[in-house]
């Protein structure tokens, strides 16, 4: 019988926020292969998954900054909406 591959995922992983707006960036792999994969996931459970692979996790990373810093954090899709109203 087959086993599932264990996924392993970076020590960069983390939430982050910025402009009002926080995402889950996971950086992972599967356990024994080359290559890191970068997901973004927003506030309502949305996913961004980067097609091509990193070499490290660190570029994966990198990557992310560099998407925030040149798109800003609407690129990852709407901020939540905020418990008051706008008129």
């Amino acid at each position: 019988m087959d086993e599932d591959p264990k996924i392993v995922f970076s020590p960069l992983s983390k939430r982050f926020t910025k402009d009002g707006a926080t995402v889950h960036v996971q950086i992972y792999q599967i356990e024994g292969s080359s290559g890191w994969s970068l997901e973004v996931v927003n506030y309502a459970d949305t996913s961004i998954v980067w097609d091509d692979l990193f070499e490290t996790d660190a570029e994966a990373f990198a990557e992310f900054e560099r998407t925030v810093a040149d798109e800003g954090m609407e690129t990852f899709g709407e901020r939540e909406a905020s418990s008051g109203s706008v008129h």
